[in-house]
């Protein structure tokens, strides 16, 4: 017979109070009721736990020894219970999430804050990484939910959510591109080009759309990082495109940016999760923040 948490609280009550009628009134038992646990208990552990007569109750060798053994178990077994209460309601836990850097850096953080001021004891473990390595992880399900960039052709992942973020051209104050009432590929190709790298999903777009124009982009760098392209436009080493909701868009003073009018340039966006496979709630919890959040952004 396994050990009863009921049987054990009702051990260390009748151990505190000294008394059955006393601790039966602080369980909320009747006596009979509490009897029954105590002898359940004994035979359970095949000793016999108090001495007791018409007046007293007192702990045996046994039960003096197994008091503290039991009121340290009732407290493990009480904060277990606790946690996995907080992590079945959503309370607690850990996000595991992977994300596009430019996501990371805009958007994710007053996101967390927000979360976190109603759920103090949430934790996030955080991966910014470009779309292709987004998509590795959810699949290999070192993370549970992924903000990725691009066409999902992945038959392993599952859109929870999806949307777009239109490109725009990042050059410094002054530009001649500036002065133009649009902004088109036949203006962006007169100039030198800083382009993030191939396996971005930025550069996918990019790619794509001069590939439907007829003419292949040639960058005088190719930087991983967004905020590594506007530094090297502030250099003076060309003009990038970028999300226009990026940070690093808005990062330069001395550097301004206007949406291309061309079709093409919009980059998709996908908040997925592998298929088949069940969130954890506090995730599921962050997951509806995203969405939201997508929706409250400003174009």
């Amino acid at each position: 017979m396994d050990l009863n948490l009921r049987d054990i609280r009702a051990f260390i009550a009748v151990a505190q109070a000294g008394n059955f009628t006393r601790a039966a009134v602080r369980l909320h038992l009747s006596q009979p009721a509490l009897t029954v646990q105590i002898r359940r208990l004994e035979e359970t552990l095949g000793a016999r736990l108090f001495d007791r007569n018409s007046r007293s109750v007192a702990l045996t060798p046994v039960g003096r020894d197994l008091l503290p053994v039991l009121q340290k178990s009732l407290g493990d077994m009480e904060q277990v219970l606790h946690d996995a209460r907080a992590l079945s309601d959503g309370s607690a836990g850990t996000v595991r999430l992977a994300c596009l850097p430019s996501f990371a850096a805009s958007l994710l953080p007053d996101l967390i804050q927000d979360f976190r001021r109603e759920l103090p004891h949430v934790s996030f473990q955080i991966r910014d990484v470009v779309a292709s390595v987004v998509n590795t992880l959810v699949r290999n399900e070192d993370v549970d939910v992924g903000l990725t960039g691009g066409d999902i052709t992945d038959a392993s992942l599952e859109v929870l959510h999806a949307g777009e973020d239109r490109l725009c051209v990042v050059c410094p104050d002054g530009h001649p591109l500036m002065a133009g009432k649009r902004i088109g590929l036949e203006e962006i190709v007169r100039y030198p080009l800083v382009l993030t790298a191939a396996g971005t999903s930025v550069r996918a777009v990019v790619d794509a759309a001069f590939e439907r124009a007829g003419c292949a982009p040639v960058p005088t760098c190719e930087p991983i990082y967004m905020m590594t392209a506007v530094a090297m436009v502030r250099a003076g080493l060309g003009v990038t495109i970028l999300p226009r909701s990026a940070r690093e868009v808005r990062a330069e003073p001395a550097l301004v940016a206007r949406v291309i009018d061309e079709p093409g340039f919009v980059r998709p966006i996908a908040l997925v999760k592998k298929r088949g496979r069940t969130l954890p709630p506090v995730t599921e919890a962050f997951v509806d923040v995203i969405v939201k959040g997508f929706g409250q952004r400003p174009e």
